[in-house]
């Protein structure tokens, strides 16, 4: 206990975006060997299972970046395809899910935080979830980084919301207030067949960037100010994707806010806090009315 204490005390008083500034910069830098050495480093000490990805020999990798949102080989994952079946979009580990009860999201026991503060403080968007679902899923250092769809969708809004930069650990989730609703993040908002459905990317400690494949890199630079982005439904410039397809990723690790309208789906029976989560598998079908 004493050691976590120490660990969070620590979290309060790091200059996290001074940090995430610092390991980016190296994180991108074209180091040779010394990139490699790294590389293969983390790879042992995360144990990562090079066979899935596209390129497994470390010495393709010309960047840390390159390295950390590696694309994986062809047919390592597949997509559910059932009519009615929703995708879990990423590697990692299910937080916290459940209702979304009178505005709230569950964090950790005894800590919540708003769908309100979460999108940005934007009402119109906040009540498309009243009475929904949602479910927070935590990616490791280990995990793949790059975030698919779990249902086709529309994109209609994309909103840049700044804040802070806790690392998103359990440890961290249990004991800072409002931590996903505090962290920097990027709001997708979709129009789906199941109804709206948004997909926030939080960032943490040494999170240098979140990035969408419709807009690119997002973050950095980080805003002062909340931004709110609209689309069109039809046209050249609008944004549709189909369920499994890639819409964005972190570099470095970080957490995924999923969040659906009301009466809209119901989690997979094996889909619960402290479940891993894998991309393509059954996250959720679309609830029968």
């Amino acid at each position: 206990m004493k050691y976590d204490n120490l660990k969070l005390a620590f979290q309060y008083a790091l200059p996290k975006h001074g940090v995430s500034k610092l390991v980016g910069y190296l994180a991108k830098a074209k180091l040779g060997f010394v990139t490699t050495f790294f590389i293969k480093s983390f790879i042992k000490a995360y144990d990562i299972n090079m066979d899935e990805a596209k390129y497994p020999d470390p010495k393709h990798y010309k960047t840390f970046n390159d390295f950390f949102t590696r694309e994986l080989a062809e047919d390592v994952r597949t997509i559910v395809d059932g009519e009615n079946e929703i995708a879990h979009p990423v590697d990692g580990a299910v937080s916290q899910l459940g209702k979304i009860d009178d505005g709230r999201l569950v964090q950790a026991k005894n800590h919540y935080y708003t769908a309100l503060e979460l999108l940005g403080g934007y009402e119109d968007l906040a009540e498309k979830f009243d009475d929904g679902d949602f479910a927070c899923i935590y990616l490791a250092p280990s995990d793949y980084h790059r975030l698919h769809m779990p249902v086709a969708g529309t994109l209609t809004d994309m909103i840049y919301v700044p804040g802070d930069a806790f690392s998103v650990n359990p440890l961290t989730a249990q004991n800072v207030p409002n931590l996903f609703a505090r962290n920097e993040r990027v709001v997708a908002m979709f129009d789906t067949e199941i109804g709206p459905m948004a997909m926030v990317l939080v960032g943490a400690t040494i999170v240098r960037s979140i990035e969408t494949v419709w807009a690119g890199e997002i973050t950095p630079p980080r805003g002062k100010f909340v931004n709110r982005w609209d689309y069109p439904a039809e046209g050249e410039k609008s944004v549709k994707l189909e369920r499994g397809e890639e819409m964005g990723r972190f570099k470095l690790g970080s957490t995924v806010v999923c969040l659906f309208g009301k009466d809209a789906i119901e989690f997979a029976d094996d889909v619960k806090a402290g479940s891993t989560t894998r991309l393509g598998e059954l996250f959720a079908t679309k609830k029968s009315n």
